[in-house]
């Protein structure tokens, strides 16, 4: 049934943008009927907000939207970590700390993490981002985005005729 469900679904800002949440899975939102959860997008740094210990805010434009994006900092202190191993909490806080370093104005930002709502507005709360040097990375990223649309919709509508629920 959720096959795609734990996967990075590649989505550029206006397919992103046009996620409704999904009535099946109460934590996720879908696009044309196929759950999501998990995204992967690639824009231009056009916003940086820090809050030191707390989070970075941040907003990538793929030239058809802006997303917005918040990177956790405060894992040190925040008591959703206190219950799990201290070194790994260690570990997370300080390849945030360096991400959020990373991400400057006018980089281009490759970002991987989770679909969130927040007041009304959908976000990714991010749990990788890799800085992108080839300049060709984002037309790469349209065009993989593009294609991969053509199958998520294959399956969507697999889905919904109650055909193969298989791999795409």
């Amino acid at each position: 049934m959720q096959s795609l469900y734990y996967t990075h679904v590649k989505l550029m800002a206006f397919d992103f943008l046009a996620l409704t949440p999904c009535p099946t899975v109460p934590i996720s939102f879908s696009r044309k009927g196929m759950p999501v959860l998990h995204v992967e997008s690639l824009g231009i740094v056009v916003t940086r907000e820090q809050k030191p210990g707390k989070f970075l805010k941040f907003t990538i434009d793929d030239g058809t939207g802006c997303i917005p994006c918040v990177l956790w900092l405060n894992q040190l202190v925040s008591p959703y970590f206190s219950r799990r191993d201290p070194l790994g909490v260690r570990f997370n806080a300080d390849v945030a700390t360096k991400l959020a370093s990373q991400i400057q104005l006018g980089a281009v930002a490759r970002v991987r993490g989770k679909v969130k709502g927040y007041r009304g507005t959908l976000q990714i709360t991010v749990s990788d981002v890799v800085l992108e040097a080839d300049p060709n990375a984002q037309v790469l990223h349209w065009l993989d985005c593009v294609r991969l649309a053509r199958n998520y919709d294959k399956f969507a509508k697999n889905r919904a005729s109650g055909g193969e629920k298989g791999a795409i």
